[in-house]
């Protein structure tokens, strides 16, 4: 295979995205109808890496790759920058928020004593750049992306929060706030509250999750990713030794499912054991 630039992707979108000779599907999106692509692409290149599949991660990394060149075409369409000013701006943003790395005009690099320094410097720079694209809101808080899946929305909103000290210092007191939150549910249920008071109290322990896993340094994406590997593996277990047994899980009653489902931990917590 011929060797290939950024270059020629950027040729074939612009080829794509012709309006006489391009192709349909192309020229008749958006930035809104290409974005949940964005996000797809970006969930699996983390499914890539989750499965260590280096393959696959070349081509997602790919894909991903073909978003940014997508949005940047539809952008230099009409008047607003091109993927060389993506690039340029991408470019000076990581040598200005790395100082200890880069030198400035003058040549002085800027020390740093350790990571938590670095973080701390790298947070700062970030502020002042909140605080010149802000549009006037003043709060820490300001820039956290909407559009960002609300879980990662939690983890972004209670990072900033501890910035000044407003957080927890260790998971212990967590757990106790998630003992009460979760009390607030069940008596939420139990006196048969609307639907919007349960949703509500639903989502402050869904928020103390995120505080949880933050705290106890686990990444809440990779946990809940774990989670629904493990629970995959165990259901289709239950499907095949119902198969086994010449029956399926269709009709059963939930007690007859358990015990389909207490096998299916067993065998899987033995595999897991297995060297």
């Amino acid at each position: 295979m011929p060797e290939t630039s950024i270059d020629d992707l950027l040729r074939i979108m612009a080829m794509l995205r012709d309006p006489e000779r391009g192709c349909p599907w192309d020229l008749k999106q958006d930035f809104a109808t290409i974005a949940p692509y964005t996000i797809e692409e970006a969930y699996e290149v983390a499914d890539a890496i989750d499965r260590r599949d280096f393959t696959d991660l070349r081509d997602e990394l790919g894909d991903l790759l073909l978003q940014v060149v997508f949005h940047a075409r539809m952008a230099e369409e009409i008047g607003q920058f091109s993927f060389h000013d993506v690039v340029r701006t991408i470019c000076a943003k990581m040598i200005r928020r790395h100082p200890h790395v880069f030198p400035d005009v003058d040549g002085n690099v800027e020390a740093l004593a350790n990571v938590q320094t670095q973080t701390q410097a790298w947070e700062e720079h970030k502020r002042r750049e909140r605080e010149q694209h802000s549009g006037g809101d003043s709060s820490l808080l300001a820039g956290i992306p909407r559009g960002l899946p609300e879980w990662q929305r939690a983890l972004k909103l209670q990072k900033r929060a501890s910035t000044v000290g407003f957080d927890w210092s260790e998971p212990g007191p967590v757990l106790d706030k998630l003992h009460e939150e979760i009390d607030e549910v069940r008596h939420e249920l139990d006196s048969g509250a609307e639907h919007a008071r349960i949703e509500d109290e639903i989502g402050d322990v869904l928020f103390v999750c995120v505080n949880l896993a933050r705290l106890a340094k686990v990444d809440y994406s990779t946990a809940l990713r774990v989670a629904n590997a493990k629970f995959e593996r165990r259901f289709r277990r239950m499907e095949a030794l119902a198969a086994a047994d010449g029956t399926t899980l269709q009709g059963k009653s939930l007690i007859e499912q358990d015990v389909y489902w207490d096998r299916a931990k067993a065998d899987d917590k033995a595999a897991l054991l297995k060297p």
